[in-house]
């Protein structure tokens, strides 16, 4: 059996990120807030900003002890993708219009305070009402920036959809997986609201995550119609989707470190206590996997059904921060209750971008043309047919 493996410093790194991190308050703007338009078009789609990592982290350094996936990788019921790297996305077929900063709604915080959360669209200058696709930055439970991941962003806009990509509140906020959640909703409810505003067409929604963001889209698909989750402006408009683009997200939040190593286990002690601080609520000691059945509501394998919005899920074979089996679960999920789901292995990818642990080629596998084509061919299908 090969084993997959990273830095076991660049495991750290995304624990301590998980520990560090903290957020601030904000009243300072209204919801419909912006900065001014800007347009792009270019055949080589833009770079994102560095990822952030923790404070005073820097990239890594010198070799490290190793983190080790002990259990293999199943693809027996997925399709296999082997990236080119050197076969990069291509952008500029039409002008893209940037709206940045648009303020979409203002939740309270566990301390009483408000925070301004934000999206930036990005609207194709392409005849009438287009389909709408939210991107849901990923960031440990701990951030989420709403500027990554502008190459593929960027790619998708070019191909006809308007792309929305939003913050929302983590861990660090005092926030809950419910709360995310509500304000992944929120921000598809404000979309819809304005749907004139930015030519999107309000009947084709989907949502697409990376990482903490892939484990919120597949809780926002596998609970449409589910309104506790419907908090704050713009109720008269629902939080459904049509797709789900689930990348790398955790399935079982319970068993996020169990398929790596015992030393592996160990260095990702901070974030499982983190977890467990999301799903129970900040005054929480306790692991995610000492509260079980606050575990399995805040699973999207437990919400499951037969009515569920088609699926596309991507997990890279080489991934060693959140398994390959936490999307086969959720596969194997949808596939039983009936739902339309693809799930695509991508050889020797790791977890996204990893440029801040010193991996500054992680990218490029998953902007490779080959495993980017899969994506916006389900979007296609899924939106526009």
């Amino acid at each position: 059996m090969r084993s997959a493996r990273l830095s076991l410093g660049a495991l750290a790194v995304v624990a301590a990120l998980a520990v560090a991190a903290c957020s601030g308050g904000s009243t300072e703007a209204s919801p419909g807030s912006s900065v001014p338009s800007s347009s792009t078009s270019s055949s080589a789609c833009p770079s994102s900003p560095a990822p952030a990592g923790p404070p005073g982290a820097g990239p890594a350094g010198a070799p490290t002890p190793q983190v080790k996936l002990v259990v293999p990788v199943d693809t027996s019921t997925s399709t296999v993708l082997k990236p080119d790297p050197a076969q990069q996305i291509q952008c500029g077929k039409v002008q893209v219009d940037t709206k940045d900063n648009v303020a979409f709604a203002a939740p309270k915080l566990a301390d009483g305070k408000t925070k301004q959360l934000r999206m930036d669209i990005q609207v194709p200058r392409t005849p009438g009402p287009k389909p709408l696709v939210v991107y849901v930055p990923g960031g440990g439970f701990v951030q989420a920036d709403k500027q990554g991941n502008l190459p593929l962003r960027t790619y998708a806009a070019d191909a006809g959809f308007v792309v929305a990509s939003i913050q929302y509140r983590v861990q660090p906020d005092g926030a809950t997986y419910t709360d995310s959640i509500a304000d992944v909703k929120s921000a598809i409810r404000y979309l819809r609201a304005h749907a004139s505003a930015y030519q999107i067409d309000p009947g084709k929604v989907g949502v697409w995550g990376d990482s903490a963001g892939g484990y919120l889209v597949a809780m926002v698909g596998v609970t449409n119609g589910d309104k506790r989750y419907d908090i704050g402006d713009n109720l008269d408009q629902s939080s459904d989707v049509q797709a789900v683009v689930d990348k790398f997200g955790a399935s079982d939040l319970s068993k996020l470190e169990s398929d790596y190593d015992a030393a592996s286990q160990q260095a990702a002690a901070g974030l499982m206590t983190v977890v467990g601080k999301y799903v129970n609520g900040p005054a929480s000691t306790q692991p995610a996997s000492a509260t079980p059945a606050a575990i399995a509501a805040a699973n999207p394998i437990t919400h499951v059904k037969p009515a569920d919005p088609p699926f596309v899920i991507f997990h890279g074979s080489a991934d060693t921060l959140i398994s390959p089996s936490q999307t086969l679960m959720l596969q194997n999920a949808l596939k039983a209750a009936g739902v339309k789901s693809t799930r695509y292995v991508v050889g020797g990818a790791g977890h996204g971008d990893l440029s801040f642990t010193g991996d500054t080629k992680s990218a490029l596998q998953w902007t490779s043309a080959n495993v980017a084509a899969p994506l916006l061919d389900f979007l296609n299908q899924s939106l526009k047919g």
